[in-house]
Formats: structure tokens, C-alpha cells, sequence
């Protein structure tokens, strides 16, 4: 039968080695003012005891954590995943663990995640915002908690964040199209209240007015998420036009609509892209691995990770007092360029007249 076991504490490490619970402390914490062979005798004992230090203990003095907090939209997009990742790898540089809070989209989650966070003492906190997350960011970094947006810009020149222009984006995926021949073009968003479809919607009217065609003439369907599922229902709206009437291109807010939409075309055996032109956002892994593999408007995700991250390291070294950021941080609002990746989806032109 499994016995556990109390575990074993600091006293009992100093008591094995000969030395001062002083002297075990600073092994752990700052060995370079022990002296090797004491160094080397500690060691020894929290080997053979067993030792594992409490890190909650020593979180506790220090008031503040070994760890930041990232609080992202929906973590089942690949987007996140990936941004993710990039936070990861910049945190784990430092020595830091990462918090990954999933908030859906819902004020109340949100709200309650910034409040677990702030209670663990987090270093910082970074954060795709859904609405209304203004004021408890403020409030937080009034209480001393750092936060840098993620994936959206800031309005605000006191606050980091790391974003993409996603107007440019807009306009790459419609200015594309327009160059293929498309006269009846869609506009699958996602929730009109999301900054970052708003933004690719301004995009694409942008790069229509450019060609001289009114904004009346983009086709907006607005999907009730920005997943496969809500795709899919954007695709059957598009299937049950009819073929007259029906968009020769649809750009999509993000690849898990279109690759829902995908699905539904061909369901609905419309074929892409001879009858239907599709263009996605993001440029996840999944859009180069599509059946038909989906021109997409890439977003550096990893990068906008790591970017983020090390804004708030310095942003956090800088109010603690460390150095080399110790007062110097210089809030900054990075803007990062995405760039037209062309595939299967959109080849071949189309002269279909207009609406």
C-alpha cells in the first residue's frame, strides 16, 4: 500500500547538512554568497531528503509570484494556441510559468479570471479584452498589475499592447479578389462587437471604394461566432442562394469560418473555387491542410506572443524596481503587418456581373 508522507521541511534540510536555516535559504535563493563546499553539503541533503521547496511560501514574502497570467478569447482557436506559445516560450526564458485563462467571450469570466489572477499575485497579465474590460484593466494596473493587450491596439498611449492591422487585411483578401475578376463579393464576420472584424470589414470596403464600388456592394453575413460551427451556417446561407444571385468570392473574418464554410460548399457539392472564391484570416496550420487548401491573410501569431510577453516582463521589471528596466519602461503599441498568402481556394478569374 501507498504511504504518503509529510513533506520535508527547510529544518529538517539544515539539521542533515550541519547548517543554519539561513544558510539552506540562501543555497535556494542566492547561492552564489554560499560557499561551494557548504553549497555542495545542502545539496546533498535536499537530494537525499527529498527536499521540494514551497514555492507559495516563498511567493508570499516575496509578494508577487513566478508567474503572468495570458487571458485569451476562445483557446480552442488555433490562433491562441499558437499565440500562446509564443508567451510561453518569453515567460519560460525568464524563469516564468504561464496562467492560461480561457474567457469565451463572457464579461463574467473574464472578471472573475483578472480577479484570480490578481489573488496569486501574478507579475502581469496579458489579455485579449472582450467589451467592457476597460475599466477592470485600469483598476487592475491602478492596484499595481500590469497588463498588456493582446491581439488589439491600444487606445490609450499610457498601456502596451501587440496587434495586427487588420484593416491592411481586410484590404489585402477583398483587393485580391477584386484583382481576380470578382464582382459579388461576402463578408462572413463574426460578432460585429469583435474590434478585430469590425476592423477587417473597414478593410474590405476600403479596398471596393479603391476600385470605385459603393460599400453597399460588399454582402455582410454576420456569423454568430467565429468557429467551424458558425461557418458552417454562414456556408448553408451562401448555398441557398441562388446561383444568379450568389457571391463568386466570400472572405471570412478567420479560418475556422471559412473552413466551415468550406465544408458546407461542399456539402452542397458548390465547388471551390471554380464557383465560389474563399478567402480566411490567420493562417493557421489547419487552412494550408484544407481539402482545398485556403488562401488565408497571415497573422504572425508566435510573434505577437512573444512580443507581448516581453512588454510586460519589462513593463513588471520596471515598477518592481528591477534592472536593467528599473523606471525606464516606455509604454509601446506594436503594430504588426499581415501579409496575403495565396492557395487553391482562390485560383482562377471570375467577370460574373454585379448584384
Amino acid at each position: 500500500m501507498y504511504r504518503y508522507r509529510v513533506p520535508v521541511s527547510i529544518k529538517e534540510v539544515a539539521a542533515h547538512a550541519g547548517v543554519s536555516v539561513a544558510t539552506v535559504s540562501n543555497v535556494l535563493n542566492r547561492p552564489d554568497v554560499v560557499a561551494e563546499a557548504t553549497r555542495e553539503r545542502v545539496n546533498a541533503s535536499i537530494q537525499e531528503l527529498g527536499f521540494v521547496r514551497n514555492e507559495s511560501a516563498r511567493q508570499l514574502r516575496a509578494g508577487r509570484s513566478r508567474m503572468i497570467g495570458l487571458v485569451v478569447l476562445d483557446v480552442a482557436n488555433p490562433f491562441f494556441t499558437d499565440l500562446a506559445r509564443g508567451v510561453e516560450d518569453e515567460a519560460s526564458k525568464a524563469g516564468l510559468a504561464v496562467i492560461l485563462c480561457n474567457s469565451d467571450d463572457q464579461e463574467s469570466k473574464e472578471a472573475r479570471y483578472l480577479e484570480l489572477l490578481e489573488e496569486h499575485r501574478v507579475q502581469g497579465v496579458l489579455i485579449t479584452p472582450g467589451a467592457g474590460a476597460g475599466a477592470r484593466l485600469e483598476a487592475l494596473r491602478r492596484r499595481g498589475v500590469p497588463a498588456v493587450l493582446v491581439d488589439r491596439r491600444s487606445d490609450s498611449d499610457d498601456q502596451c499592447s501587440v496587434s495586427v492591422d487588420d484593416v491592411r487585411g481586410g484590404d489585402l483578401a477583398v483587393s485580391h479578389l477584386l484583382a481576380g475578376g470578382h464582382q459579388r463579393i461576402a463578408y462572413v464576420s463574426g460578432p460585429s462587437a469583435v474590434r478585430q472584424v469590425a476592423d477587417r470589414r473597414e478593410g474590405a470596403l476600403r479596398a471596393l471604394d479603391r476600385a470605385g464600388r459603393a460599400a453597399g456592394e460588399l454582402r455582410v453575413i454576420e456569423a454568430s461566432g467565429l468557429n467551424v460551427a458558425a461557418g458552417q451556417r454562414a456556408g448553408a446561407t451562401v448555398a441557398g442562394t441562388s446561383a444568379d444571385a450568389r457571391p463568386t468570392a466570400v472572405f471570412c473574418a478567420n479560418d475556422l469560418i471559412a473552413l466551415g464554410v468550406l465544408q458546407e460548399l461542399t456539402r452542397s457539392r458548390i465547388r471551390v473555387p471554380e464557383d465560389v472564391a474563399l478567402v480566411g484570416y490567420d493562417d493557421i496550420d489547419f487552412a494550408a491542410a484544407a481539402a482545398v487548401p485556403l488562401t488565408s491573410v497571415r497573422q504572425p501569431r508566435q510573434d505577437l506572443g512573444r512580443t507581448a510577453a516581453r512588454l510586460l516582463l519589462e513593463e513588471a521589471a520596471a515598477d518592481a524596481g528591477h534592472e536593467p528596466a528599473a523606471g525606464v519602461h516606455e509604454h509601446s503599441q506594436v503594430v504588426f503587418q499581415p501579409e496575403l498568402v495565396t492557395r487553391e481556394s482562390t485560383l482562377g478569374p471570375h467577370s460574373q456581373g454585379g448584384w
